[in-house]
């Protein structure tokens, strides 16, 4: 059993990286998820705290995942078409990897401004470009606290590697 919760939850934060990408994935809660597997292996005593404070992070990070992109497209001048096609080219966008994900939620990003306001493509591009600031900035966030999580997991597997092994 112990084996099994070892495995799922470093297959748990790999999936909570991947979800810093995807709009679908909660990247931060799912990778929190993996280390509460860990904390429930009998070789991890359950500190209460960490899972916590961690467990806090990652909720806050997943409201701001949905703030930033609105206040960045907002902030260029833009509308909620720009943040749903952001959403949609990203997803089109990993189709064509490794760059087509950044390029698809800018593209996204632009054709959902143009379908709002089909005259002002000025406007268009620079809400485009707020939203897709917005999106980099909400991923990189995800980013750190995901990889966070990995190197947290990873150390108290470290420590406690004699008990399983």
């Amino acid at each position: 059993m112990e084996y099994f919760l070892l495995i799922t939850g470093f297959c748990f934060m790999i999936i909570g990286i991947l979800g810093s990408f995807l709009p679908v994935l909660p990247g931060p809660p799912i990778s929190w998820v993996g280390l509460l597997l860990l904390y429930l292996t009998k070789g991890i005593e359950i500190n209460y705290w960490v899972l916590g404070v961690t467990l806090f992070i990652a909720l806050f990070v997943a409201v701001l995942d949905y703030i930033i992109p609105a206040k960045g497209t907002k902030r260029f001048g833009g509308s909620k078409y720009g943040i749903w096609g952001t959403n949609i080219g990203l997803v089109i966008g990993l189709f064509f990897p490794p760059i087509g994900f950044i390029i698809g939620a800018f593209v996204g990003a632009f054709i959902g401004e143009l379908i709002y306001d089909k005259k002002d493509q000025n406007r268009a591009f620079k809400a485009a470009t707020g939203s897709f600031i917005g999106f980099l900035a909400g991923t990189f966030i995800k980013l750190v606290v995901c990889f966070a999580y990995l190197g947290l997991f990873i150390s108290l597997v470290w420590e406690n590697w004699d008990i399983w092994f």
